[in-house]
């Protein structure tokens, strides 16, 4: 059974289409990058899949359980199990790095105990320990990027969703950060689904390539593919 299953899925902004009767398929531990230009649809198609949208058409089911249909969200994003990461990190200023990875737990009711256990295993996954009691104003944008990550992951969600996470740090930071992403997919066995307009982060991190233009799936394949088809 796939993880992700997406049906004839339509949606429009003010009667503008934006994805036309797009059709995906995930399976569990996949990892799939979604490439576009600016405006294909791209943060869309996420933002539907998170719940935080209803399609004007078609169906979305997670592990087999329909989500959303026509106008209805049926399954709202925080029972959904998914995993976060969007291009402005959107961690809660107020909060320490431990604050913002335990903000989650506790909303979804996690004991006290196991809040503390996975606090600890998360923050030694990411390397982030001696920044625990800083807030995000007092760390650089590395540092910021890997709280993001990790307050998505102590969720211990199933499927994790990438929108340009990446977009705004240098090219060695970047490699790195693809570099554990890749580690942590290995470690975790959450499903991937990045969004990039980068098209060698999206074959440095992805099996297979989703290419989207004007809001329908021009092309899905691996990546030796995708480079033949993109002429790179």
């Amino acid at each position: 059974m796939s993880l992700v299953e997406m049906e004839g899925l339509s949606f429009s902004y003010q009667e503008e289409p934006v994805l036309e009767e797009v059709d995906l398929r995930i399976e569990r531990g996949g990892r799939v990058a979604l490439l576009g230009p600016s405006g294909s649809g791209k943060t869309t198609l996420l933002r539907l899949l998170a719940g935080f949208l209803a399609p004007r058409e078609g169906r979305i089911r997670l592990e087999g359980k329909e989500v959303s249909r026509p106008g209805r969200i049926l399954v709202p994003p925080e029972d959904r199990n998914l995993g976060l990461v969007f291009q402005d990190l959107a961690l809660w200023p107020h909060l320490t790095v431990r604050g913002n990875l335990e903000f989650g737990l506790k909303a979804r009711g996690v004991p006290r105990r196991e809040r503390e256990i996975r606090l600890e295993e998360t923050l030694a996954l990411l390397g982030i320990e001696e920044f625990a009691r800083r807030r995000p104003s007092n760390l650089s944008g590395g540092q910021r990027q890997r709280v993001a990550l990790a307050r998505a992951l102590v969720l211990r969600p199933s499927l994790l969703l990438l929108d340009e996470p990446f977009s705004s740090l240098d090219f060695d930071l970047r490699k790195r950060l693809r570099r554990e992403i890749l580690r942590l997919q290995e470690e975790l066995g959450f499903t991937l689904l990045a969004i990039t307009h980068d098209r060698e982060e999206a074959f440095h991190l992805a099996r297979r390539i989703l290419l989207l233009s004007r809001g329908r799936i021009a092309f899905q394949g691996p990546p030796d593919q995708a480079r033949s088809f993109l002429g790179s």
